[in-house]
């Protein structure tokens, strides 16, 4: 760097700023955090190698991963980053579910529409019950019954621990 002032590195480690510094370009000194986080966790040699290992036009990308995962540990010592990707991958999970389920109950309030706006169904001659399993995903189904031509939907819940009806679907089920 010459004359002007050193990077952020080379002013936490107390070093001359040489011409040739590999930690200029990414650790401007008007950014003395940024560096200052990156050598608390992975330390400056460890950073130092990591650069020098890598293509000129990767190291700035390199940089900000480092910077974003040091971060990420000084939230989360043990999990790091991946601490946030499992709660952001869990969060996914949850709305995808309550996704399916809404569209669930869309079609199910459609075709409780569409019975409402069609003619009477004929009198059946004999009762005749069927069922039809529609799964939403790994831990929720609907459970349509057609008894004498109306289907009646109830949203189950499965797990490992119980089983239970969670939400009517319709007002009218199999039990009652």
């Amino acid at each position: 760097m010459g004359g002007s002032s050193p990077c952020a590195s080379c002013k936490l480690l107390r070093r001359r700023c040489a011409k040739d510094c590999i930690f200029a370009p990414y650790f401007p000194p008007d950014d003395p955090h940024k560096f200052a986080i990156v050598h608390k966790v992975f330390g400056a040699s460890n950073v130092n190698k990591m650069l020098q290992e890598l293509p000129v036009h990767q190291r700035a990308d390199a940089v900000s991963s480092l910077v974003y995962e040091a971060n990420a540990r000084m939230r989360d010592p043990v999990y790091g980053c991946v601490g946030a990707i499992s709660y952001l991958q869990s969060q996914v999970s949850q709305l995808q579910m309550q996704l399916a389920v809404a569209h669930a109950e869309i079609l199910c309030y459609q075709m409780q529409q569409e019975e409402s706006l069609a003619p009477p169904p004929p009198p059946p001659h004999h009762h005749h019950h069927q069922q039809q399993v529609v799964e939403i995903d790994d831990k929720h189904f609907l459970l349509q019954n057609s008894l004498a031509g109306m289907p009646q939907f109830t949203k189950f819940t499965s797990s490992s621990s119980f089983n239970v009806v969670q939400e009517p679907l319709k007002r009218e089920s199999l039990w009652t």
